[in-house]
């Protein structure tokens, strides 16, 4: 016997082991953690796709923002006409509301005529585009058309060539001749000339220059290996801080444009579950249904507690029931044909009570009686039930009791 506790003792302890040991994995199994791991999982989804394009709108804003930094533009003199002159179309390269810096470069080499020359002049205009212009179909045409549109800016500045003496010259040439030989090195010069500092365009593209004329104004006549012209940008405020510090600006606004994109998201979730209650809805009918279930078994459990004394079972049909001797017949009133009648409620109560008196005294004519409704208990305690139908089994079961009982009087009268 004292082996079976053991056992049992060791059983239980198992048992209590192997489910304190499962709670966690019923817990991470259970419909709430469920519930968890599949928010988690469309959150992370949507946040993946809301940072993609968090990146994507950054870089979008990015191009449309920053313009571009540096405009190079190799300019083809022309000659045999005047002065030395040449055009250059800018397309959309520049915007409005941006300071520029403008500066022509010359490549020129140490000839005698352009040493004699000295100081000459650079002359650079800006134009804006034309509506003739566009019109047209060739480049040249579309240039010279442009040419004659709006004048946006002007600027002459003069230039020189470094002056060496003689000596240090010639004692330069003599002491880089081997790299002369080698073509390391050439005796030319470039000239880097700024044409405008911070130049600026109103708005409108009618107000930002689409081409670029330069002229070159000498005594002498030059020789050039190239000419061009270079453009900067100059960046202040914001645009400055998201091209110098490209990285921390695209962490910032991508989080923010991201941060953002989340809150709408949530926000739009909460109104479409406020005028769509699919699950606050069903949670109602569930804790109805189960309400009328326990109704339903609380109203089970209470006719299994039968009790022949009680008003409660009874139906609410009117009903005469017959008493032996000379006694007046027992008659039931229902409770609802009270009210049709007309009667008040305290009326009701009142003959509610004086049958349950008189159900409790329970009058007994004769003693050899009371065997005879010892014997039927059962019979008696169904009585007292009424379906209010007025089926053919009950009358029959009355009408069998009334018999014995006149049979039990006259046997005992005898």
């Amino acid at each position: 016997m004292g082996d079976f506790h053991a056992v049992r003792r060791v059983r239980q302890l198992i048992q209590g082991a192997v489910d304190t040991a499962l709670v966690p994995v019923h817990a991470a199994v259970s419909k709430p953690a469920q519930r968890a791991y599949l928010g988690t999982l469309l959150f992370t989804l949507a946040s993946c796709i809301l940072i993609a394009i968090s990146s994507i709108a950054y870089v979008i804003f990015y191009y449309n923002f920053i313009p571009q930094i540096g405009v190079e533009r190799v300019i083809h003199l022309q000659f045999g006409d005047g002065h030395p002159h040449g055009t250059a179309s800018l397309s959309t390269s520049l915007v409005s509301a941006q300071p520029y810096d403008v500066s022509l470069y010359l490549h020129l080499p140490r000839t005698p005529s352009n040493i004699a020359a000295g100081n000459f002049m650079l002359d650079v205009s800006l134009f804006a585009p034309s509506a003739k212009a566009s019109a047209t179909s060739s480049k040249l045409d579309f240039i010279t058309a442009s040419l004659n549109s709006t004048l946006l800016a002007r600027s002459r500045r003069p230039a020189t060539l470094t002056y060496v003496s003689p000596l240090v010259d010639t004692a330069s040439t003599l002491s880089g001749i081997p790299f002369y030989v080698l073509g390391w090195k050439t005796e030319s010069e470039v000239l880097e000339v700024p044409m405008f500092e911070s130049v600026e365009f109103s708005k409108g593209w009618m107000n930002v220059p689409r081409f670029l004329k330069i002229v070159v104004e000498a005594d002498e006549k030059m020789q050039f290996y190239e000419v061009g012209v270079k453009i900067i940008a100059r960046f202040g405020g914001l645009r400055w801080i998201i091209y110098n510090h490209r990285i921390l600006s695209y962490l910032f606004f991508t989080s923010t444009f991201w941060a953002c994109s989340v809150l709408s998201s949530l926000l739009a979730w909460f109104a479409l579950g406020s005028f769509f209650p699919g699950d606050n809805e069903e949670q109602p009918k569930k804790e109805g249904i189960e309400d009328s279930d326990k109704a339903i078994k609380n109203e089970e459990e209470h006719d299994d507690q039968f009790d022949p004394f009680s008003t409660e079972d009874l139906s609410d049909t009117s009903r005469s029931f017959p008493t032996l001797g000379r006694q007046m017949p027992l008659h039931f009133s229902s409770r609802r044909g009270n009210l049709m009648k007309g009667e008040t409620e305290e009326e009701a109560k009142a003959k509610k009570k004086e049958d349950e008196v008189m159900a409790s005294a329970n009058i007994q004519p004769l003693g050899a009686e009371a065997d005879d409704e010892d014997d039927e208990d059962d019979q008696g305690l169904r009585s007292w039930r009424d379906s209010g139908i007025g089926t053919s089994l009950e009358e029959t079961d009355r009408k069998t009791n009334i018999a014995r009982r006149r049979r039990s009087l006259f046997g005992s009268g005898n």
